[in-house]
């Protein structure tokens, strides 16, 4: 088997929205973007977004890792997201982290190595 990208997909009940976040609060940068698929890409890393959500929450299992938790989270919350936990330290985990929902419901967190 040879893999050519990893994707995670989101789901969105309105596609320009959801794009708006990723690109604008998240800072990923635009490939493709149609009524029903999109893909927005931060290095070899894709995010793609699938038309025809609900809404309602999803836990998607989408991860990243920023230089600043606290100003992130405040960046999501402007951008239309919320934070649901966080931020908290992690002891013995190195890291501190934050459970956040972007405009379409769709669960991710926000980490940041410990200082």
């Amino acid at each position: 088997m040879k893999i050519r990208s990893v994707k995670c997909m989101l789901m969105a009940q309105d596609m320009d929205r959801a794009v708006a976040f990723w690109r604008d609060v998240v800072g990923l940068e635009v490939q493709l973007h149609t009524p029903h698929w999109s893909e927005l890409r931060w290095s070899d890393a894709v995010v793609a977004i699938h038309g025809g959500g609900t809404g309602e929450g999803h836990a998607s299992g989408l991860g990243l890792e920023v230089e600043d938790l606290d100003a992130a989270c405040r960046e999501v919350e402007a951008g239309g997201g919320r934070v649901l936990s966080g931020p908290e330290d992690r002891p013995g985990e190195g890291l501190r982290l934050a459970g956040l929902v972007d405009t379409e419901g769709n669960a991710f967190a926000l980490s940041q190595v410990a200082r």
